[in-house]
């Protein structure tokens, strides 16, 4: 039956943070229908949550415009897609000793909390082909972002021989299909980010074959510009950290900074977090502390759901997708 979940969700959540789910919902969906765009920006581990199997719906529909990622999550989502089934869980994970971690890594087991991200079969596959994607490009004096290449070595079909899922269940590949525009802010830190820091320690690739941080803030800049007339631009964040923190700076940057008069400020709000507010907590502080800083106006929609984003992400997506 059709609208089971929505159903569900405008019957029994009706109090609290679930009330303030179905209101961020309804308002994610009146942003859309009044002609508005969307990010939505992905902190913590979605990836490896298997967010992606919503997530890629979402972008199917075109219910997101434009996301920000942490390099995690730009990687992890394809390293799910070519090396699901060696993945361990670990239900028991909140009991293992130090040394029971330690078998983990022997194992070449990364944990991420109660999944373990198997090393030689997602990093190093991921790591041969985008190797290729990288090395053609500086070989032909061209350089492009970190999703750019992702793009490329997903488009090319180089890694459907090791598909383990439904590729349908990739968020990555539903964006690379639709060239949806993606903000890769610290891609760096991430394990695709110290290989390549690795190849050019080694002589082997040059920086500059790699666009930058700042290039995204300015390719973000131009997107904005573009996309933000009329209803706006909406943010709806999952967790906290850079992904967040990053592309919400471009309004005061452009306004402040480039003194551009005019520049639309964000026009929804809603931020997923676990975080309590404290003090000195960006990711933890509510949505009208942003007000002071020239990213949300008085009147701005704003919503913030304290709870785990692997639970409410994928009821309030199931929702705006009237399932």
């Amino acid at each position: 039956m059709e609208n089971q979940i929505s159903a569900f969700i405008d019957k029994y959540f009706l109090h609290f943070n679930s009330a303030t789910l179905v209101d961020a919902a309804n308002g994610y969906i009146k942003h859309l229908d009044d002609g508005g765009k969307m990010m939505i920006t992905l902190a913590g581990a979605m990836s490896t949550a298997e967010l992606g199997k919503i997530l890629a719906e979402m972008i199917r529909q075109d219910k997101v415009s434009i996301i920000s990622c942490t390099g995690a999550n730009l990687e992890e989502d394809i390293m799910n897609l070519v090396a699901h089934s060696h993945y361990q869980r670990v239900p028991n994970y909140r009991d293992l000793t130090a040394e029971d971690e330690q078998k983990l890594l022997d194992q070449g087991l990364n944990r991420v909390t109660d999944t373990c991200i198997p090393e030689e079969e997602a990093f190093r596959r991921l790591q041969d082909k985008i190797v290729k994607q990288w090395k053609e490009a500086e070989d032909s004096g061209k350089r492009y972002l970190p999703h750019e290449y992702m793009y490329q070595m997903l488009l090319s079909g180089d890694l459907e021989e090791y598909y383990e899922i439904d590729p349908k269940d990739s968020w990555m590949l539903a964006a690379a299909e639709k060239n949806l525009p993606i903000i890769v802010p610290g891609w760096e830190d991430s394990t695709m980010g110290n290989i390549f820091t690795s190849y050019c320690i080694k002589g082997e690739l040059k920086t500059s074959t790699m666009k930058s941080g700042i290039e995204y803030m300015m390719y973000l800049t131009d997107w904005y510009r573009e996309n933000s007339s009329g209803k706006g631009v909406g943010f709806f964040q999952i967790g906290g950290g850079i992904a967040g923190d990053f592309p919400i700076c471009v309004v005061p940057m452009m306004y402040q900074d480039l003194e551009w008069a005019e520049v639309p400020f964000w026009s929804y709000f809603c931020q997923i977090s676990d975080s309590t507010t404290s003090y000195g907590s960006y990711s933890g502080a509510v949505p009208n502390e942003k007000i002071t800083w020239g990213k949300l106006e008085i009147d701005t929609p704003k919503y913030i759901i304290e709870s785990d984003a692997t639970i409410v992400a994928p009821l309030i997506f199931a929702k705006i997708l009237n399932w």
